[in-house]
């Protein structure tokens, strides 16, 4: 039986810091992210943009945590699914920090445009867009259509190991599921993400991490048994051996 107690403590926590610090994040980038003519508007918000970035960053390392951290866990039930999950969550943090830089390019580029004498004041708008909706396509790849992946696979080998109680791993699949159906319709045109229909499809999937997290910081991992029947059964054969008797 093992119950890798510290190391559900830790999962927890990441899963924590990721969702608060996206957040914030995301509150932060406010100004710029809803300003067409941010990158014009004269110096401002510099600092908040930056300290945005910042738990961007943070938000990425939490997020690659989670899956390094539950990798050992899971592998003993399916390591390449296990592999898998880590994978995408590489490539979810890796979306999220090149979303990260474009709008800190953003910031970058407003201060060249204050110090030009006749700035191009046409091209520098264009070059925001662009660099604005880079980034929100960034955040609908990686957050939404690169979570899914690893939270359906999570979920499931959770529920196939029962280290979680099975209501968790449910709203993981259900969560998973829909997060990467809200990808694909935004993708389509059929809502924006940021809206009433992107925020209910997204519900199940933050309910899941947040419920999975405090369980985990506050119950730790089920005791399950690690099947590894050859072995058992290698040192049952072992036990069992008696010393033959000798021929006379």
């Amino acid at each position: 039986m093992h119950s890798n107690r510290s190391a559900a403590v830790i999962i927890g926590v990441l899963f924590l810091i990721a969702a608060v610090a996206s957040i914030i994040g995301v509150l932060l980038y406010d100004p710029i992210l809803n300003d067409s003519g941010y990158i014009v508007n004269g110096l401002k918000n510099h600092s908040r943009i930056s300290w945005g970035a910042i738990f961007e960053i943070i938000t990425a390392f939490a997020v690659i945590g989670t899956s390094v951290a539950l990798y050992p866990i899971l592998k003993e039930y399916s390591e390449r699914m296990a592999l898998a999950c880590v994978s995408f969550r590489l490539a979810e943090a890796t979306l999220i920090i090149i979303g990260t830089l474009c709008l800190l390019t953003i910031v970058t580029l407003n201060l060249q445009f204050s110090k030009e004498v006749n700035p191009d004041r046409a091209a520098y708008l264009t070059m925001g867009k662009l660099l604005v909706n880079f980034r929100n396509w960034t955040f609908l790849y990686g957050p939404n259509v690169m979570l899914a992946p690893s939270t359906l696979m999570t979920s499931y080998l959770l529920y196939k190991s029962n280290l979680v109680p099975r209501f968790v791993s449910v709203l993981g699949l259900v969560g998973g599921s829909l997060i990467f159906s809200c990808g694909v319709l935004v993708t389509l045109g059929l809502f924006a993400q940021i809206s009433v229909w992107g925020a209910l499809f997204a519900i199940p999937v933050f309910a899941y991490e947040m419920s999975l997290a405090i369980w985990l910081i506050a119950k730790g991992f089920k005791a399950t048994p690690i099947a590894s029947a050859p072995m058992q059964n290698l040192f049952k054969l072992a036990s069992n051996k008696t010393p033959s008797k000798e021929l006379v």
